[in-house]
Order: structure tokens, then sequence, then C-alpha cells
């Protein structure tokens, strides 16, 4: 799902330490979350804790891409820094874990 484009871009711009990025921009160690599927079949996921901060995707990668997405733009925390800080997400029984490579470096 990661584009060619940001392969490059991380190339030049590594991850930071998503424990820096949530010490530093005031994340959450874990987030609430509300998950509903629509009849034609995408996930959409809101967050009763952050006003506002609503994304979907069509895929369980997709969706904690998205989620990870949303909440960094939801803190203001510059894309240079990272794309993902919380690299599983606990649905019920089912975990989800990130699949993607991530390439950090320490702050």
């Amino acid at each position: 799902m990661i584009s060619n484009f940001n392969k490059v871009f991380r190339l030049f711009f590594p991850h930071q330490d998503p424990l820096e990025i949530k010490r530093e921009y005031k994340l959450p160690e874990a987030i609430n979350f509300s998950l509903r599927l629509t009849p034609d079949g995408w996930f959409v996921l809101t967050m009763p804790d952050h006003p506002g901060l609503v994304t979907e995707a069509n895929s369980h990668q997709g969706l904690l891409e998205m989620m990870n997405d949303a909440v960094l733009a939801y803190y203001d925390v510059p894309k240079h820094k990272a794309d993902i800080v919380y690299d599983h997400m606990n649905i019920g029984d089912t975990t989800i874990q990130y699949q993607g490579q991530l390439q950090t470096q320490r702050a």
C-alpha cells in the first residue's frame, strides 16, 4: 500500500522512533476507537475521544495505515517524522499487525 514516492521519501527522511514521537507530540499510548463495516466492504474508524477523527480503508492493513495517518495529522506531527507510530490494532480477539518495514532513526 505504500507508494514508491513514499519509499524514496523515507530514504531521505527515515521514521523517527515512535516512542519519541509519542512523547514529543503527547500522543496517547493507546487509542480507543469504534469500527464499523459498510455494506460495500469498507472499514470506517472513528475515535470518540478525538472529536472529528474519522478514517476509512478497504483492507485491514490499509486501516492500520489510515488510522496512523489520521492520528498523526490530528496531533500535527510533521509528515517527515513518521508514517506509523501505532504498529498494531486490537479488535476483539483479533490483532492487526503492521506488515510494512519500518526503518527508524533515533531522534
